[in-house]
């Protein structure tokens, strides 16, 4: 079996890859390159270059050609191999006729507990959004923000007291709203400092979240492990990180108790189950990264399904995600109590709606971030 073609497919938001071969086989896969995708196509492109004519079963020596051969990383790399890698894996369980994770050692679990998108620019469409999640059977929240889903265009200013106290009462609000039956995992967007990050921690403390994700920009592996240094809840993190070396320095510094690996962004499955052992190690969970579509919703399954430190799976459907009916084919199931039944269809087990590019033609992010009062940045 050769590769013939790499085809890429931009829909909606997202960015698709084809491989297709002379057996007749198509593998799907998604670049995760978020708001950079043009350029993760081109580097598509180029690897295509060496893929056609390739045995598309050497998995593990492709990924290292293609990692190792331009000496560069970085997000718009890593997304594109991502995406072939796992439109390789797909492409092996359909020649095995059977799903990735058998190919992988197999499943650990029948099913996959997800988390619900809740979103808001107000507290009480949050608070709201919560309470939705619970009637539908879900026991788990998450893009779960203290500080609103505002308008980026509004200059941002509030005191120290002022921010950190409507935060904490916000935490207090989604946890008297669902009670204990569900898990509330708080989303921080990286907009604090590491002083911040503690003081708001001990302050949400008692309300018992499952974890506290991205409390401060990644980039700082030590900073990351003093914040978890003097806090007493879990921080989840690494949603931004490319390779097992940086996620093995993160596990190092004691810096994260959920892993938070993007299939499509990490290297695909190759690289997201070699994390995954690596938190194994570590006594540390995983937690898929996905605010993308569901070709990377099956992608990150596929991962949930054979590894034994799982812990729960981002599943983002709500207001910016398509109908997932009008783009795939094989979207997974929601067993109706907060979790997705694990597929035993061959591959990554979906498929791409021939006409999803025509229903969804793509759109550009543009870049855009907001400011402070001050006219400085800050994160949201």
């Amino acid at each position: 079996m050769k590769i013939t073609r790499v085809e890429t497919v931009p829909v909606d938001r997202y960015l698709f890859v084809r491989v297709h071969t002379d057996a007749g086989i198509t593998g799907l896969g998604e670049s995760g390159t978020w708001g950079y995708l043009e350029a993760s196509e081109k580097v598509v492109e180029k690897f295509a270059h060496y893929l056609i004519g390739e045995d598309p079963l050497r998995i593990e020596h492709h990924w290292n050609y293609l990692y190792r051969s331009s000496h560069f990383r970085g997000a718009a790399i890593m997304g594109a191999l991502s995406a072939i890698d796992i439109a390789l894996w797909d492409i092996a369980g359909k020649h095995f006729d059977v799903p990735v994770y058998q190919l992988l050692g197999g499943k650990t679990r029948d099913t996959c507990r997800v988390y619900y998108h809740v979103f808001g620019s107000t507290r009480d469409q949050l608070v709201n959004g919560c309470i939705e999640a619970k009637k539908l059977g879900f026991t788990a929240v998450g893009h779960l923000t203290p500080f609103l889903d505002e308008d980026r265009e509004v200059p941002y200013f509030k005191t120290h007291a002022a921010k950190i106290g409507e935060a904490i009462d916000a935490v207090r609000q989604y946890r008297e709203a669902v009670g204990d039956e569900v898990d509330l995992c708080v989303e921080i967007h990286r907009r604090l400092t590491p002083a911040e990050a503690v003081v708001l921690a001990r302050g949400i403390e008692q309300y018992h979240p499952y974890f506290y994700e991205d409390p401060i920009l990644p980039d700082n592996f030590d900073a990351m492990g003093l914040v978890a240094q003097h806090i007493n809840i879990p921080i989840a993190t690494g949603e931004r990180l490319h390779t097992i070396y940086e996620f093995q320095m993160l596990l190092a510094r004691g810096a994260v108790q959920y892993v938070r690996p993007d299939v499509c962004m990490c290297g695909g499955i190759t690289g997201a189950k070699k994390i995954a052992a690596l938190a194994e190690a570590h006594h540390v969970g995983v937690v898929p990264h996905n605010p993308l579509s569901p070709v990377s919703t099956a992608a990150c399954v596929q991962i949930a399904a054979c590894i034994p430190n799982f812990a729960l799976q981002e599943y983002p459907i709500g207001e910016h995600v398509p109908p997932k009916s009008e783009m795939v084919r094989g979207a997974l199931e929601h067993d109706g109590h907060g979790s997705l039944i694990v597929p035993d269809r061959p591959g990554i087990g979906i498929e791409l709606m021939e006409d999803a590019a025509e229903r969804h033609p793509y759109t550009m992010r543009w870049v855009g971030t907001r400011l402070n009062s001050d006219g400085s940045v800050m994160d949201q």
